[in-house]
């Protein structure tokens, strides 16, 4: 007699880590995540800081319970920051924080791999930049991060309903700390914000260094130039503007500032620049770049004065410090994409000015930004800054704050631990020495 068996169940596919929580997304690819989460585990390697950061908040879950909107640029080492806030047990929505700063592998990474909810595609339209801004808002958060300050406008502008219910907000950028610091200045500031971009943890490295390294990574990217040689204009002589000058200079530039501020220029002549207005500079330069935080730096009167070949890009936040509408005004031809991330204009006078990066970041439009080694100390700063901000709810107002001393001198001393390095302590007679002033001459 013939004995029926029964057909074994199929085994069950194993969720992903998107699949087992609530996680929305509107990413390019889904398909790129397995390459992404390559990416973001090769970024941490170089990440220590923040990894000792990730394994006490898994511990001790200081954010458990908040949700957490974070505008930000969608790279590998952000990718660690969120994985971070996530392991503090926090609900987080990422979004970008500019339309060219996406890594798309990297936002598929964070969407399957992670359980992390993304909202962004390099090169979105200003329309889909917006809706994706309207989705971390739409996540109803009670802490925000911004590079750029963005959340925090639209919050203010659109959404005045979130605002009792926001603890903090942290901002990563220089462009983002001087809106807030306007916005407090008016009146017009309703929660407390963190300046996370003054911490010597983040602007004394992640400026400096970061952006000086990378902005050189994207332009030779971009354009295959040959920097020794070059007469290569810098705007701005911030930390940005400091760190692309040493950079440019190292690689044999002859390096051009220029500058609004009286001390910064006087600075950046006695660490060996030439110094002088933009109006002088643009018949002489090879390649400018914008590192300033302001709005029209390079102009149409610059752009007419510009020999043929001039190439143009930015480095600082928004893509308002060149001019562009009036670059295409004057410009008879437009050539976009001769190259990846390289337009070109042809002017009235027959001569040709190439705009880098649609005038966007070109650190993280034409490259992929700050190495990973030195944004560890930013987002382990950022993240202890989100901590801090939670803990302390009650004492902060509605204000811009710094990030306190105590998180700094501990990022700094475990940033060295991990690079070897050892620094001498006081002794008790130092201490004392220095607390007093009774001892003298």
């Amino acid at each position: 007699m013939a004995v029926a068996f029964k057909k074994a169940p199929a085994p069950k596919k194993a969720k992903t880590a998107a699949e087992k929580t609530s996680v929305t997304h509107d990413v390019k690819d889904m398909s790129l995540a397995d390459g992404g989460k390559r990416r973001i585990e090769w970024a941490d390697n170089d990440m220590p800081v923040l990894q000792l950061v990730r394994k006490r908040f898994e511990k001790e879950k200081p954010l458990k319970g908040l949700r957490m909107s974070a505008c930000l640029h969608v790279t590998a080492e952000t990718a660690n920051l969120v994985r971070t806030l996530k392991a503090g047990g926090a609900d987080v929505l990422l979004c970008a924080s500019n339309p060219l700063s996406t890594q798309d592998d990297v936002a598929a990474a964070l969407v399957k791999h992670y359980g992390i909810s993304v909202h962004a595609i390099k090169g979105e339209d200003t329309e889909t930049y917006y809706k994706h801004l309207h989705s971390a808002l739409a996540h109803n958060p009670q802490i925000t991060m911004d590079d750029g300050a963005d959340l925090v406008s639209e919050i203010h502008k659109s959404y005045p309903k979130l605002v009792k219910q926001i603890v903090a907000s942290m901002e990563e950028t220089t462009t983002g700390v001087i809106r807030l610091k306007a916005m407090q200045r008016d009146g017009a500031l309703k929660f407390p914000v963190i300046a996370v971009n003054d911490a010597d943890t983040k602007h004394l490295f992640d400026n400096r260094y970061g952006t000086g390294q990378s902005t050189l990574d994207g332009i030779i990217r971009a354009t295959d130039l040959l920097v020794a040689g070059k007469n290569i204009v810098v705007a701005g002589y911030g930390w940005c503007g400091k760190g692309f000058a040493m950079r440019a200079r190292g690689m044999g530039a002859n390096v051009i500032v220029t500058e609004v501020d009286t001390i910064k220029a006087i600075e950046a002549v006695m660490d060996g620049f030439r110094v002088m207005p933009m109006a002088e500079a643009a018949p002489i330069g090879d390649l400018f770049c914008t590192l300033t935080g302001n709005m029209h730096v390079i102009r149409k009167e610059h752009f007419e004065k510009m020999r043929d070949g001039a190439m143009v890009c930015n480095s600082g936040h928004f893509d308002i410090e060149i001019d562009i509408k009036a670059l295409k005004k004057i410009a008879q031809k437009e050539e976009r994409n001769i190259r990846n991330f390289v337009d070109a204009y042809t002017l009235k006078n027959g001569r040709r000015v190439y705009l880098l990066g649609e005038g966007r970041l070109i650190n993280l439009a034409a490259a992929e930004g700050h190495p990973a080694c030195v944004m560890d100390m930013s987002f382990a700063t950022q993240a202890l800054a989100s901590e801090y901000a939670v803990k302390n709810q009650k004492n902060l107002k509605a204000a811009v704050h710094d990030v306190p001393k105590s998180i700094d001198q501990w990022v700094a001393a475990l940033k060295l631990e991990s690079m070897g390095i050892s620094v001498d302590k006081l002794t008790p007679d130092q201490e004392h020495y220095l607390s007093s002033w009774e001892m003298g001459t």
